[in-house]
């Protein structure tokens, strides 16, 4: 795909004024950075940051009643939805019949009159929207509607000072912790904005329309705390938090207890069964998976990269590197990939291949860098 047939998002021009470096993200042309990764990576542990992240596909999921939609929802989707309540939020995972991870994706019951009308808010990854899609028309039934919204943007308001900033604005913030969500209105802009993120600090996720994204951006950004951030600040702030990201972390050949996420099932949900792939999800937590997704800090300042070996004493392949970067929190590289269940435990030494050399490692209990979500007082 060349930059001509890239959908640019309605922060486009904004994105180019700041002096963002663009590139080609799902489908997207996207910013990557602006001052510099390390700069917005800091800036965003210190401050508050501004991300477009309008390539995720924001999907409306509506039956007759919140009843009817939730339990539809959990024939495909193995959280507990039927006992959200409203405004809150739930992570969990789209599966294969063989347990695989289809797609990762948030779950919300709106707090305004969709809250009782059988409308429930869906957030999936960009580069697999189209997939999710066709897999929820596919194996939901003719009741249940299935729609994107099109005309919405999203922004991630991320930072220890997000808090401070957005409370300029609205008295929504004293009202949401983490996994939270409600509409509110920002100088007559109507949006809906979650506590949640990607990047293991308290933060806000803002959804609007197309047509307000650019005002809305530009209020927050004449704040003195925030400025723009990329995607490639996004990518080692999640990483720093041990957040898995689709299509590297995880995918359809990797089940969500292998990846550590056996929390996207609920408790009952692993018992009761009653979505797809839950037999074999059930056979995996009874006889335990055969590898598991572990966090290595490596020795020296190489960063060890996604497709790297790890290898036993011998050098025989027992492993590999899904995600890896340089910390620019911890000053040491940081990884995230699989080993044999057996090998994944806390405190044991391994060892990657980085260009034909040893790099020593040690696994290391996540997140890398504590979050600082706030859950309320």
């Amino acid at each position: 795909m060349n930059n001509n047939q890239l959908i640019k998002t309605s922060l486009y021009d904004l994105h180019i004024e700041h002096n963002a470096r663009m590139v080609s993200f799902a489908g997207y042309e996207l910013p990557i950075q602006y001052k510099g990764i390390v700069a917005e990576h800091n800036h965003t542990r210190e401050q508050v940051s501004l991300f477009d992240v309008s390539h995720m596909g924001q999907l409306i999921i509506k039956g007759k009643d919140f009843a009817s939609t939730a339990k539809a929802l959990e024939k495909i989707i193995p959280a507990n939805i039927i006992d959200l309540q409203q405004g809150e939020m739930r992570y969990s995972v789209l599966l294969n019949e063989n347990g695989g991870v289809i797609d990762d994706l948030i779950i919300t019951r709106p707090t305004d009159k969709q809250a009782t009308d059988g409308t429930i808010f869906i957030v999936v990854n960009g580069a697999t929207k189209a997939n999710d899609f066709k897999f929820m028309q596919a194996n939901l039934t003719k009741e249940i509607k299935i729609s994107f919204e099109e005309g919405k943007s999203l922004l991630a308001l991320q930072g220890p000072k997000a808090a401070s900033v957005l409370s300029r604005f609205s008295d929504i913030v004293e009202k949401l912790s983490f996994m939270q969500s409600d509409a509110t209105s920002i100088k007559g802009i109507g949006c809906n904005i979650s506590r949640s993120g990607y990047t293991g600090e308290d933060g806000f996720e803002i959804s609007l329309n197309n047509k307000d994204a650019p005002k809305l951006a530009s209020i927050l950004l004449d704040e003195p705390e925030v400025e723009f951030a990329g995607l490639g600040a996004r990518d080692s702030l999640r990483l720093e938090a041990g957040l898995c990201l689709y299509g590297h972390d995880m995918n359809e050949e990797i089940d969500p207890i292998s990846a550590s996420i056996i929390f996207a099932i609920g408790k009952h949900r692993r018992l009761e069964g009653g979505f797809i792939g839950d037999k074999k999800i059930q056979q995996i937590i009874t006889n335990g998976a055969k590898q598991k997704r572990m966090g290595i800090i490596f020795d020296g300042r190489m960063p060890v990269r996604e497709g790297a070996k790890l290898v036993d004493e011998q050098g025989n392949k027992i492993g590999y590197i899904t995600s890896g970067t340089f910390s620019p929190i911890l000053q040491k590289p940081i990884a995230m990939g699989y080993l044999p269940t057996e090998q994944a435990k806390i405190g044991t030494k391994t060892t990657a291949i980085v260009r034909n050399k040893q790099v020593n490692g040690e696994i290391v209990k996540m997140p890398f860098v504590a979050n600082n979500y706030y859950r309320g007082n």
